[in-house]
């Protein structure tokens, strides 16, 4: 494809102005704009690619995240289960694409030709990069209040969801709790042709049940049990 089908040269739009245009420059350089021939080259040549930002930008964006989760209240276990859900590549690359990103990036003559702007590695370690070189530009304060504008409405949305939650685990968490035992999961119905399967799963606690689930897989079933006795219990729905 040719370059100019990419959305954007003109930079990312991001909210924070670089003082060092360089990192910046740096950030959105891939490691094949030096190690396939450049295509195109930019007016100032950048210093390297930016895999060392990346590494940076990495863990700069797991200490944001620690520390917003950390302000919400949440246990251990719910702040390590939100966290996993946003620092990850398809997030990063959504990211990526919301500051529209890849119409900035450097690329070699090989990935722009295969539409290395569009791939998920490329924009989340691009992301990565561009995190990092706020976070050496302008600060920790400069860098998180990037991250906080561009993840603040899926982070809430994430934990208003409760999407995060692992029903089994907080189930497991609460009897434990109230009555010093954890529950236990009987497959109860089997049913459909063998590739069309639906089963339907019972939570008991004693012998007495606290909760049915119905789906595809075990698994499935089993988690809507648990949410079931969880609702029984008063444990569900909570954020907090």
């Amino acid at each position: 494809m040719n370059p100019d089908a990419r959305k954007s040269k003109s930079g990312p739009a991001l909210s924070y102005s670089f003082k060092d245009k360089n990192l910046l420059r740096q950030a959105l350089t891939h490691r094949s704009y030096f190690g396939e021939g450049r295509a195109p080259a930019p007016a100032k040549q950048p210093a390297g690619h930016n895999e060392r930002l990346e590494f940076l930008g990495d863990a700069v964006l797991t200490l944001i995240f620690s520390e917003y989760l950390y302000g919400t209240g949440f246990d251990e276990a719910g702040m390590s289960r939100i966290r996993a859900l946003m620092v990850r590549g398809s997030e990063f690359a959504k990211a990526a694409d919301r500051i529209s990103l890849g119409g900035a990036l450097l690329l070699g003559k090989g990935e722009m030709r295969t539409g290395g702007w569009t791939k998920q590695s490329i924009l989340a370690g691009a992301f990565e990069a561009v995190i990092g070189a706020v976070y050496l530009d302008g600060g920790y304060g400069a860098a998180r209040k990037t991250v906080i504008e561009i993840f603040d409405e899926k982070l809430k949305a994430v934990i208003e969801s409760g999407q995060f939650r692992d029903a089994k685990t907080e189930l497991q968490e609460l009897c434990q709790k109230l009555f010093g035992m954890l529950p236990s999961y009987r497959l109860l119905k089997e049913e459909g042709r063998e590739h069309e399967k639906f089963f339907t799963v019972g939570v008991f606690l004693s012998q007495k049940s606290y909760g049915r689930g119905k789906g595809r897989t075990k698994k499935e079933a089993e988690t809507l049990a648990a949410r079931q006795a969880l609702e029984k219990l008063g444990g569900e729905p909570k954020t907090k």
